[in-house]
C-alpha cells in the first residue's frame, strides 16, 4: 500500500480550519485567537525544520550525530518542564532535576528498548531511535513537570503543616510524605489514563500514523504497546527521580524547610 502524498494547498485547507477557529474566537470574545494562530504557525514552521533535519540525519546515520540530536531534545525538553511550573527552584536547580530524571529515565529505557526488544542494525538506527526517544521524552517531560509543580505548590500551600509536623519531631520524609506521593501520582495520572483509554476512547498517535503508512494493524498494534509500556516506565521512573531529589532540596541539612529557595509568581 502506497502513502497518499499530500501538497501544501491540502495543508492549507486544514490551516483554514484553524483561521475559522480563531476567527470564531474573535466574534466570542475570547481572547485566544492570537495565541492560537501563533501556535499553529509555530507547529508548520518547528516541523518543517524537524523535518528537513531528519532527513538529513536519516541519510546520515552515525551515532555521533544520533548522540547530539538525542541531547539538544534533552535539553530543550529540561527547559519546558522549568517553563511548566508555577513555583520552581532557583539556581537552576529545576532545570537540573528535570534534565537529570528524564536523562536517566527516557534515554535509559530508550536504550534497552532498542538494544533489547527492538534490535535494529545498527542500534542507533535514526529511524528508530529519534521517534522513540522524543515520544519518551514528550511524556516524561509532562509527567516531570506536573510532579514537580505539584510537589512544590503543595509544599507552599501546607507550609504550617509541614513545619507542625517537624516541630513534633518527624524527619523531612515524614512531614513531606503525603505530598510527595501525591505528586508522584499527579506525574502518572496522564500515562495510566492514557492506557486506559487506548484502543477504547482513541486510537493512540503512533498506531494511527502506522496504519496510515500502510502498516498492518496487527504490527502496528504490537509497536503501540510497547510504546505505552515504555512511555509508563519511563515517565514512571522519570517522576520518581524528580519528586524525590526536588523534595529533598526543599530542606536544608539541618531538615528545616526551606521555601525561600522558591521562585515563581509570588516572587
Amino acid at each position: 500500500m502506497n502513502v497518499i502524498a499530500l501538497s501544501w494547498w491540502q495543508l492549507s485547507l486544514a490551516a483554514a480550519l484553524v483561521i475559522a477557529l480563531a476567527a470564531c474566537t474573535f466574534v466570542a470574545r475570547l481572547g485566544v485567537g492570537k495565541t492560537l494562530l501563533i501556535a499553529a504557525a509555530r507547529t508548520a514552521i518547528q516541523l518543517t525544520l524537524v523535518g528537513l533535519v531528519l532527513e538529513a540525519l536519516f541519510s546520515v546515520g552515525s551515532l555521533h550525530w544520533v548522540a547530539i540530536m538525542g541531547f539538544a531534545m534533552l535539553l530543550l525538553a529540561g527547559r519546558e518542564v522549568v517553563a511548566r511550573q508555577k513555583y520552581r527552584l532557583g539556581g537552576g536547580w529545576s532545570f537540573g532535576i528535570g534534565t537529570l530524571s528524564m536523562f536517566i529515565s527516557a534515554f535509559t529505557v530508550t536504550v534497552l528498548t532498542l538494544i533489547v526488544v527492538i534490535r535494529p542494525a545498527p542500534w542507533y538506527t535514526p529511524q528508530y531511535a529519534i521517534p522513540l526517544l522524543g515520544m519518551l521524552l514528550g511524556n516524561t517531560m509532562t509527567g516531570v513537570a506536573l510532579g514537580l509543580d505539584r510537589l512544590t505548590e503543595s509544599a507552599r500551600r501546607s507550609r504550617d503543616i509541614i513545619e507542625n509536623r517537624l516541630m513534633l519531631g518527624e524527619t523531612w520524609q515524614q512531614a513531606l510524605g503525603d505530598f510527595r506521593r501525591e505528586a508522584m501520582r499527579a506525574g502518572l495520572t496522564p500515562i495510566i489514563n492514557a492506557m486506559a483509554a487506548a484502543g477504547l476512547v482513541s486510537l493512540p498517535g503512533m498506531m494511527t500514523g502506522q496504519i496510515l503508512a500502510g502498516t498492518p494493524p496487527e504490527l502496528a498494534v504490537k509497536y503501540q504497546i510497547l510504546i505505552m509500556f515504555t512511555i509508563a516506565a519511563g515517565t514512571g521512573f522519570g517522576t520518581f527521580v524528580a519528586v524525590s531529589i526536588c523534595a529533598r532540596r526543599l530542606f536544608d541539612g539541618r531538615e528545616r524547610l526551606r521555601l525561600d529557595r522558591l521562585y515563581g509568581e509570588a516572587n
